[in-house]
């Protein structure tokens, strides 16, 4: 009994984090979000090369899920239904920009084996968690210490998920303007994770050997 609901619970919570932002929890999406961001953004890092671009479609892959999350009936997986949304997102925006998609869609096992970035997996050992609370520490703190005009820029493109059109009104500044702020903080965010990763990277290939 206890090994059955072992095995069942990372579905079984999901499902009830799902019926939480459901009932209005927001806060419960935020750990949705967390859980999958690297998976998701794995996935999308095989249609989109582009690294900004990569972030931002997998930012309005999020966002199309939130608002999307009350048809969610629990006929199959969250990550499932997750997918679906990212790959059609990967898709629109392929096709958005005059480029041709894949063909062959890749299906949800597949997209598991691919690590892009940090080459992180969603896995429960206690070494991958400490990675990602590391990695999470590593990003509050370059955030924080971001010029105020890039700290805004930056939080209400991804925290927010507002368009760069909707960023623009409220920072009452050019898109243009609005685009090189949030390419900034990317720069400064991606310059403090790079040592970390670096050792990581290391860290893992000496455990190969």
């Amino acid at each position: 009994m206890a090994e059955g609901t072992q095995k069942d619970s990372p579905q079984e919570l999901d499902l009830e984090l799902v019926r939480r932002v459901q009932r209005g929890d927001t806060a419960a999406f935020d750990l949705l979000v967390r859980k999958y961001q690297h998976r998701i953004v794995a996935l999308i890092g095989r249609y989109v090369q582009d690294w900004s671009e990569c972030q931002d479609v997998a930012q309005d892959t999020f966002v199309r899920a939130f608002r999307a999350i009350g048809n969610f009936r629990g006929d199959a997986q969250f990550y499932t239904w997750l997918h679906r949304i990212a790959v059609n997102t990967a898709k629109n925006h392929l096709v958005a920009h005059n480029r041709r998609p894949p063909t062959d869609d890749i299906d949800v096992s597949d997209a598991e084996q691919y690590d892009v970035g940090a080459r992180l997996r969603d896995t429960d050992t206690p070494e991958r968690e400490a990675m990602r609370e590391e990695l999470e520490r590593t990003v509050m703190k370059a955030v924080d210490a971001l010029p105020e005009e890039l700290r805004a820029a930056i939080t209400l493109r991804e925290v927010e998920g507002l368009s760069y059109e909707e960023i623009a009104q409220k920072m009452d500044c050019p898109i243009g303007t609005v685009r090189s702020r949030i390419f900034r903080a990317r720069e400064a965010i991606d310059a403090e994770l790079r040592p970390l990763l670096e050792v990581q990277s290391a860290t893992r290939e000496r455990n190969r050997t």
